[in-house]
């Protein structure tokens, strides 16, 4: 080779390494949470282990409640750890002395739960008299004029007149004989039942023109209809216990409210009470405790003489007309006050 001149060649060797597999970081941030909750694990250990049975309720007692109001003021809770900030508005959940929330709770819940039986043994009630109903060749030709609901008393059946198939006779408290029938097939039925029984009368507003208020005969006759439906069940075999009340109540429940004189409105309504109406009837009665404020001795009888004999009186007055040959009271209706 033809020297080229003092200058020598330099050679520079490189050596190339071979490559290693790599690794990520995702260890380190597994490690990192990992470290952080066991730090955090025997943090809460420790404050366990430090603390009473005072200051542990407290910290449970603030996480429950940490924010408490009464009438509309705040005020401290008895859960009081500061630890700085301001906890969001939460509702009053301020325990009571007084009452358990708890145990209201609780109560509530016994209480709906006995009325969604009720309820349903209502229901189970209504389709077995339906399917009783049915199945009568008494009851079912009379099918349209009986009624059967659920209302806030308990099951109520309801006998309603029709205009060719009243179930009295005008102005009078004597039943047919086929609303006979009808109540003496329900007898048996109903005597089964462990429920009492409240039998009300209503008639429709039908009254004479210029009849007072007061002379009003639809009371009495509703509750003497009623009574004759009571008197025809307990014939039947339905238990004088069973009978919870029985009422009059004239025409003051119409069944159609917007036609208060239709004849629908005349009609005799048995409802099977339910626990909490059977309870408010029973509580009608009075109890050992009742004070009579007048039990004394009874005035002498000297001292009514002179106002029952005082002319002029409202007592003479009406001893006057009740003593007359044309009274009210004597004398039966003319055919134009038969009206109901």
């Amino acid at each position: 080779m033809e020297n080229l001149g003092q200058n020598q060649n330099i050679v520079v060797r490189r050596i190339k390494k071979g490559k290693h597999e790599d690794h990520g970081g995702a260890w380190k941030v597994a490690m990192a949470d990992f470290a952080l909750a066991m730090m955090a694990l025997f943090l809460v250990l420790w404050v366990i282990n430090s603390s009473n049975e005072q200051e542990k309720a407290a910290i449970s007692g603030y996480f429950q409640d940490p924010q408490a109001y009464e009438e509309g003021t705040k005020v401290p809770s008895k859960y009081v750890i500061d630890l700085g900030g301001s906890p969001s508005e939460a509702d009053n959940m301020a325990e009571s002395e007084v009452i358990d929330p708890e145990k209201i709770l609780q109560a509530r819940e016994i209480e709906n739960l006995a009325e969604a039986i009720e309820q349903r043994r209502l229901q189970d009630m209504q389709a077995k008299i339906e399917a009783r109903i049915d199945a009568s060749p008494t009851l079912s030709p009379f099918k349209n004029q009986l009624l059967l609901d659920i209302t806030t008393e308990g099951l109520r059946l309801q006998i309603v007149d029709q205009t060719k198939r009243p179930m009295f006779d005008p102005g009078s408290a004597q039943l047919k004989y086929y609303s006979e029938d009808i109540l003496w097939e329900l007898a048996p039925m109903l005597a089964t039942l462990d429920h009492r029984l409240s039998i009300s009368g209503h008639t429709d507003s039908s009254r004479a023109v210029g009849l007072r208020e007061e002379d009003d005969v639809n009371w009495s006759l509703s509750s003497m209809r009623a009574d004759s439906a009571r008197r025809a069940l307990m014939e039947a075999g339905v238990p004088k216990q069973q009978i919870a009340q029985v009422i009059g109540m004239g025409d003051t429940a119409p069944l159609k409210a917007d036609d208060p004189g239709n004849s629908v409105n005349r009609r005799i309504s048995i409802t099977m009470l339910n626990k909490q109406s059977e309870a408010n009837v029973r509580g009608r009665a009075g109890g050992a405790d009742v004070e009579f404020v007048n039990d004394g001795e009874a005035p002498p009888e000297d001292e009514r003489k002179p106002t029952i004999n005082k002319a002029g009186s409202l007592l003479d007055e009406l001893r006057k007309q009740r003593e007359s040959k044309n009274n009210s009271y004597d004398n039966p209706p003319n055919k134009e006050e038969i009206f109901w």
